[in-house]
């Protein structure tokens, strides 16, 4: 009898323990179900706010851990994806290429917004990048940045020297731009976008000589969302779970006008009307098409900044899932 007694103890203490086991997996399972997201700043990623206070990535998965970050500029956001730390980025089109080209393991999943992108300078005496002293700093995100290139490419129609003005940028994101600029310190000029630009614009004696779109002679996507190939392949669920909150938060911004800006005008710490004259005046449009990569892609790669380019845009955008 006590042989039987041990032998079903261990049987039952067996079996618990595999129970036991089971759950824990299943939970480690659902912990492994999450999502890290990083945006920069400026109110090109507003459709972002919309999905962090809205929830929509919660609502689709709702046992999802999601997490967001801002981060200054891709480099940031390359070193973080690299290290694991982020899933999606997003970032403009030209550093996406330069990551792309130097092997990273990502590609666009998304388009976010189109934004104007202007070159302002604080001092009267400039009225076009032909005035600029050696003296002069311009600050813009980070060499490569869209602002850098869309430069360069202004510089190459001026000067057929697309280097020309390289030795006199100053990396600065784009509060601390929007400051050194208004300060009239470090910096002559800043290459920046919504709401900084208008703000600065608002400044007696700013003015702009530059916008990003007379550059490159078309539209064009200013942000996009990046995926590594990781997450792209081992959670399509989470990815496709992602594009479905996007496409709600588009098309919440369009249905929604009064409450979207009343989200915005909180997570920008912006007064409601200011904000809403901002939406009004700017050429910021929210989609999620991909517009400008192959001719951002010709330039680069003529100019040495890329030393390889995509063969066809599908070389460079993940499947739909």
């Amino acid at each position: 009898m006590k042989r039987k007694s041990i032998l079903s103890i261990f049987v039952v203490t067996f079996f618990c323990l595999i129970l036991v086991g089971c759950n824990t997996t299943g939970e480690a399972q659902k912990k492994q179900l999450q999502i890290k997201i990083a945006e920069q700043y400026g109110l090109a990623y507003a459709p972002l706010q919309i999905m962090k206070e809205k929830q929509l990535i919660e609502k689709n998965l709702p046992e999802i851990e999601v997490s967001w970050r801002q981060l200054g500029n891709t480099t940031a956001i390359r070193e973080a994806m690299l290290a694991g730390e982020l899933d999606i980025g997003f970032m403009a089109i030209p550093p996406f290429l330069i990551g792309w080209d130097k092997g990273m393991d990502w590609k666009i999943a998304c388009g976010l917004s189109t934004s104007p992108i202007g070159l302002v300078v604080n001092k009267d005496t400039i009225r076009s990048i032909r005035d600029f002293t050696k003296e002069d700093r311009i600050a813009l995100p980070q060499p490569g940045s869209i602002q850098h290139i869309l430069l360069s490419m202004a510089c190459e129609k001026e000067w057929n020297d697309p280097k020309r003005l390289d030795n006199q940028l100053v990396t600065l994101d784009h509060p601390d731009g929007m400051n050194a600029l208004l300060a009239r310190s470090e910096i002559s000029a800043h290459f920046t976008t919504p709401p900084y630009l208008f703000k600065e614009l608002d400044e007696p004696g700013i003015h702009q000589i530059l916008d990003g779109q007379e550059i490159m002679g078309e539209e064009f996507t200013f942000a996009v969302g990046v995926t590594t190939g990781k997450f792209y392949k081992e959670q399509p669920e989470v990815y496709g779970a992602f594009l479905k909150a996007l496409e709600e938060a588009l098309d919440f911004m369009e249905d929604n006008p009064t409450e979207t800006v009343s989200i915005l005008a909180k997570a920008y710490e912006m007064d409601q009307e200011e904000l809403l004259e901002y939406l009004e005046r700017s050429d910021t449009t929210y989609s999620s098409e991909v517009r400008g990569v192959m001719k951002f892609a010709d330039f680069m790669q003529n100019y040495g900044y890329i030393n390889r380019k995509p063969a066809h845009l599908e070389e460079v955008l993940w499947d739909k899932k």
